[in-house]
């Protein structure tokens, strides 16, 4: 019995901190475009961002503005009645045309600079 106490103690310490650690998505806003002039992160042809040099917060930029970019996806799709693949691939292709020149697209699975 103490030790299911013990266990329930050390979860809920854990459910509750987990939030404090997550990045918010303002903070990864602030953070995308330098770390995209850095070559960390770059636009996929799916619609979302991906690693591609593992530094600094990059993994973090990236899955809170992906999880963002996930929800407007959905809504916009919601909205017109389409898959979600569908608004995925339109804005993955205008995210890559939009690309300034010296940052990294995936092209063909491979990172390539523009």
């Amino acid at each position: 019995m103490r030790k299911l106490t013990q266990l329930s103690a050390v979860l809920l310490t854990m459910v509750l901190t987990i939030p404090a650690f997550a990045m918010g998505l303002d903070d990864a806003k602030d953070k995308l475009d330098s770390a995209k002039r850095q070559g960390l992160v770059g636009e996929t042809p799916t619609g979302y961002l991906d690693v591609v040099h593992a530094a600094g917060d990059a993994r973090d930029v990236v899955e809170t503005i992906n999880e963002a970019r996930r929800n407007e996806y959905t809504r916009i799709a919601e909205k017109h009645g389409i898959p979600v693949t569908q608004v995925e691939t339109v804005a993955g292709k205008k995210a890559i045309e939009k690309t300034p020149s010296g940052q990294f697209v995936l092209i063909e699975g491979q990172w390539v600079k523009k």
